[in-house]
């Protein structure tokens, strides 16, 4: 017979009695004596914590990046030092919008949040399946994400509001396009591409800095679903990610991506019709070809989800020497906001849980606070700095060369001499007649029912990157109330419809 532990309270007092309650008698009513009665609810009411404003479903695994080729010249990050150096990550991916009951297989941009736990400390890479986002402002932020979220009347998804924003946001077309085209629905995490999305920067040992974008190829290839295919998927089973994503992990099949940079030498940020640093525009990599790093492979499933995959905490704040920002206006946002989010939803020493901490030592002069579970500076003299007792110093081996900035301070329109077509039309080029009549019928979709000032304000917008564009999804919608196949319909009947 296997020798089992013996119950305990979370005091450690021994259980005599887990299958009745202490009551006046058999048949009751119990006792407010009974404390561990009182210690199993009161720790039921509080088994959950409060879900991501946004990210809330998502799925994640442990791996490795492995360094395949020297960019030493541009980073003097130490987990990029060495030809086959290996470092150990945490990724984590999720729906947006999505709350944590949602489907996976939603039609929605994927985060892909990355942990690397460096010999330097924590290095946390926060990014989605595209390139690009809907806003480049911060400021817009919050309201972009309201239009995700619920009505506060009806308690339903806005179509009306989503489409009532992004036609007022020009700069929302690109990630538009790569949302409602095939992209828009991968079948499971490792088919779909990473991206660090926003601009950062690597700084070397000369210090000279360099732009910088990441990239993580797909080794899977890409597999999408039709919106016809995902709703059967939804059908029978809503964990469809996190089914493939576990079950491929256990079965020994470890899913890879090909880590790529793009590298822009500090003084070519002026020289370009697109700003480097705004979040809705990528680097062509005609101008800046993507040079490999190394290769991630997720190859161990969390043993606790919960512990380790809901109460990781990934925020751009996370970065060690080597790596640096650039003026990202919604980057450097990010910095303050995701860690906040953390302090919220976790407590304010998030990142001393085991799944969160560094794989290197930690002193600071962070004091105190709720859910302080972790010992103290063995020197109770250095809880203050500058101090005279041997408590942590600062390190002046480690200082980034200074980020260059120029203008005075204001409120500048940031859609005042912004091209936010050119872009979107140049994704809108690449698709064949097959993509792009898929693209149509699934932003037809999108907009049923939505009020048709919103959408013909919304369809100005697609004739301005291609008049193809608008009138093909003119066409789909024709095609939905007449129920004529697209290629059917022909101007005047499309223009009825409309």
């Amino acid at each position: 017979m296997v020798d089992r532990p013996r119950m305990t309270t979370s005091a450690g007092a021994p259980v005599s009695d887990n299958q009745n309650s202490e009551t006046a008698g058999p048949r009751g009513p119990v006792l407010m004596q009974d404390y561990q009665l009182l210690e199993k609810l009161a720790h039921q009411n509080r088994e959950r914590i409060p879900e991501r404003v946004v990210h809330a479903k998502g799925w994640g695994a442990f791996g490795t990046l492995t360094i395949t080729n020297d960019i030493s010249k541009y980073t003097r990050a130490k987990l990029f030092q060495g030809l086959g150096k290996k470092t150990d990550l945490l990724i984590r991916f999720s729906t947006v919008a999505g709350e944590m009951g949602a489907a996976d297989a939603e039609r929605d941009v994927r985060g892909f949040a990355i942990k690397f736990y460096t010999e330097e400390g924590n290095w946390d890479l926060v990014g989605n399946n595209t390139p690009v986002f809907f806003v480049r402002d911060p400021l817009k932020f919050p309201d972009f994400i309201h239009t995700q979220k619920r009505h506060p009347k009806t308690n339903l998804r806005s179509k009306t509001a989503m489409w009532d924003f992004w036609s007022q946001s020009p700069e929302s077309l690109h990630q538009v396009t790569t949302l409602f085209s095939d992209r828009g629905l991968p079948v499971a995490p490792m088919y779909m591409n990473g991206y660090g999305s926003h601009t950062y920067s690597f700084w070397n040992d000369d210090g000279e800095r360099f732009w910088v974008k990441f990239h993580f190829k797909t080794q899977q290839g890409h597999k999408h679903y039709t919106n016809a295919e995902a709703e059967k998927i939804i059908g029978e089973s809503r964990e469809s990610y996190q089914e493939e994503l576990f079950g491929t992990i256990d079965r020994g099949e470890f899913p890879r991506w090909t880590m790529q940079v793009q590298i822009m030498p500090e003084t070519d940020a002026d020289k370009h019709w697109y700003n480097p640093f705004d979040l809705t525009k990528v680097w062509p990599h005609a101008d800046y070809p993507v040079i490999e790093v190394g290769v991630v492979e997720l190859n161990r499933n969390a043993d606790n989800y919960f512990a380790e995959i809901e109460q990781a905490a990934f925020s751009p704040s996370n970065k060690v020497p080597g790596i640096g920002y650039s003026p990202d206006k919604m980057l450097q946002a990010r910095v303050f906001s995701y860690a906040d989010a953390h302090r919220y939803r976790l407590g304010t020493h998030y990142e001393a849980l085991p799944v969160n901490a560094p794989k290197v030592a930690v002193h600071h002069y962070h004091k105190d606070g709720a859910m302080r579970f972790f010992a103290n500076n063995p020197n109770p003299d250095a809880y203050y700095e500058p101090n005279s007792f041997g408590g942590p110093v600062e390190d002046k081996s480690v200082k980034e060369p200074p980020l260059k900035i120029s203008g005075d301070a204001d409120r500048y329109n940031h859609r005042d001499g912004n091209d936010d077509y050119r872009q979107p039309r140049d994704l809108y080029n690449l698709f064949d007649a097959g993509q792009k009549a898929r693209l149509y019928s699934n932003l037809a979709a999108a907009m049923d029912g939505v009020p048709d000032e919103i959408i013909d304000r919304q369809l100005a917008h697609f004739d301005l990157i291609a008049k193809e564009y608008g009138d093909g999804i003119r066409a789909a919608r024709a095609a939905l109330k007449t129920g004529k196949p697209a290629d059917a319909i022909s101007d005047g009947e499309s223009a009825a419809a409309e």
